[in-house]
């Protein structure tokens, strides 16, 4: 069923900023201090069955010097420069297994695959941990992690490995610099919003049905997880529930899109229960760069599944024909 507002009206909605005082100034000292000030990473060739791809076991320093892993895939005759896809999973994943993320390879381009710190417990192996930092009380999962402090919040370290492996990608071999695209569906596109509101080297962002938008639209309308875990935590911690709307502000799509000017191309299932399309739509029509969006009428949290990755390799296509900088 249609899970909120009616399209023409989420197309003409303008929801304000929640972004506190100190919104900028927060982002500025966390990148200054906790994002590594040169890319660090190491490169090691993995022996794969795959014939016409090249894989590498990455390790590269993230938030803090913490050690994220990934892969670097690229074609075989890896002569030519291209574009490189920065790739952040679905909540509960992380880098899996190299073969797992094969359609950008076969178009031509390098793919950059960051793993998400902590998870790899839901759905696609992980194999970074997150470290000994403060958290205090949460509810099962990642969205309490440290709510109750902007300075500790789970997602405060993911956004700043996020915003490394731009650079990263930056430095790889055979990487064209000016065509880094910032890419992922659910959580990994949530990731995506927010790198390319935070880097100033993305040339394009693709946020397959983003998550990490508009929280508290998204836990008034619907009791799925993850979002769920912030309602779980607020029904246990009545007495925090302005303390924690104020900690995840700072790290709202919402408010951070107003940085972002990069070209960014949507999905958004209509019928999505997970990340409905009124907290998508608040994101991108505050969205500062050009949008596109690719509207799925009646399809949930899969929004246009492998159909719709044809359709971000035209429009990326299309970019690059166009000399978009």
């Amino acid at each position: 069923m249609l899970i909120g507002q009616d399209r023409k009206a989420l197309e003409k909605m303008k929801v304000e900023f929640t972004a506190q005082k100190d919104f900028k100034n927060f982002w500025d000292e966390t990148l200054r201090e906790f994002l590594p000030t040169e890319p660090e990473f190491t490169l090691t060739p993995v022996e794969t069955p795959l014939t016409l791809v090249r894989v590498f076991d990455v390790s590269a320093k993230g938030y803090n010097g913490d050690w994220i892993r990934g892969w670097f895939l690229e074609p075989h005759d890896g002569s030519q420069n291209t574009p490189c896809v920065v790739f952040f999973d679905g909540y509960g994943g992380g880098r899996g297994l190299p073969h797992e993320w094969l359609f950008w390879v076969n178009v031509g381009y390098r793919v950059l695959v960051m793993d998400t710190r902590g998870q790899g417990g839901g759905f696609r192996l992980s194999d970074t941990p997150d470290g000994a930092y403060q958290n205090g009380p949460q509810s099962p999962g990642f969205m309490t992690r440290g709510i109750l402090n902007k300075n500790d919040y789970y997602y405060r370290r993911v956004y700043t490995d996020a915003v490394a492996f731009v650079a990263i990608a930056r430095q790889l071999p055979g990487v064209s610099q000016n065509h880094i695209i910032v890419a992922g569906g659910s959580q990994g596109g949530g990731i995506a919003l927010a790198t390319a509101s935070l880097s100033s080297h993305v040339f394009a962002a693709l946020p397959d049905v983003p998550f990490l938008c508009h929280f508290k639209r998204a836990t008034e309308m619907v009791d799925t997880f993850p979002y769920q875990e912030i309602a779980q935590f607020c029904r246990i911690q009545r007495d925090k529930i302005d303390l924690v709307f104020e900690t995840l502000s700072y790290f709202d799509n919402l408010n951070l899109v107003q940085w972002a000017t990069c070209p960014a191309l949507f999905s958004i299932g209509m019928h999505d229960p997970i990340c409905p399309a009124d907290t998508i739509f608040a994101t991108r029509n505050n969205y500062t760069g050009p949008t596109t969006t690719s509207i799925y009428e009646f399809n949930t949290h899969e929004g246009g599944s492998v159909a719709h990755q044809l359709v971000q390799a035209e429009w990326i296509a299309d970019l690059i024909g166009k000399g978009t900088t």
